[in-house]
């Protein structure tokens, strides 16, 4: 794995910009690779995080590959953006080695967000880093876009139940946004004929909508 010349600073100033998560482990406690993953630091991304944007993409495509499901396009150039613009949220080990990633995107000016591309490093999963990820990403929507119904496209179990945890529930895709930019993203996937032979009313991946009116 690659490392930076100049360590990235963590900042403490700002709780959704560095936040310390302890994540419990199933691994034996002598295991070393167990004893250095358990702690991680989890922050929204600035410009110093684009380094890691081909390590990110990299370990997604292979992730997909060796699951054998369906995974949508995003190329390096607009998770650059993401992660400059804070629309991110990136995880470290403890020994700063690059553990896992996902970022959110905002729809019809604001009206929908999604949260996406979340991926843990190998080495670090069936760690409990996924689920604080996922909060974190979901914090980071709660915080920029307050009004906006938040929804989750998958075909994982795991991140399924993460979903419901934080009260998201399964729609049908006429819940969704109409964005053409956001379905255009669905065409790298393996299983975009099955979506587009449906009309886009469904596919194999479950649509799950967090609608703030219900959570009041």
């Amino acid at each position: 794995m690659k490392t930076p010349e100049n360590p990235i600073k963590f900042s403490d100033k700002d709780v959704l910009s560095s936040t310390l998560f302890v994540a419990k482990t199933a691994l034996q406690p002598n295991n070393q690779e167990s004893e250095l993953s358990r702690n991680f630091t989890i922050e929204v991304t600035n410009a110093e995080h684009i380094f890691w944007v081909q390590e990110i993409c990299d370990v997604t495509l292979s992730s997909a590959l060796a699951r054998g499901t369906g995974i949508s396009g995003r190329s390096p150039e607009s998770l650059r953006e993401k992660i400059k613009n804070g629309e991110a949220v990136i995880a470290f080990a403890s020994d700063g080695r690059w553990a896992g990633f996902s970022f959110i995107s905002s729809w019809d000016n604001g009206q929908y967000v999604s949260n996406s591309g979340l991926i843990v490093a190998p080495q670090f999963r069936h760690t409990g880093l996924a689920k604080s990820i996922k909060r974190k990403i979901f914090e980071l929507s709660r915080e920029k876009y307050p009004k906006a119904k938040i929804f989750s496209l998958t075909t994982g179990l795991a991140v399924m139940k993460m979903n419901h945890e934080l009260g998201f529930e399964p729609v049908t895709y006429s819940e969704l946004t109409n964005n053409e930019n956001f379905w255009e993203s669905c065409k790298s996937c393996v299983n975009c004929p099955v979506l587009m032979s449906k009309e886009r009313k469904n596919c194999l991946c479950t649509a799950m909508l967090y609608d703030p009116t219900n959570h009041q």
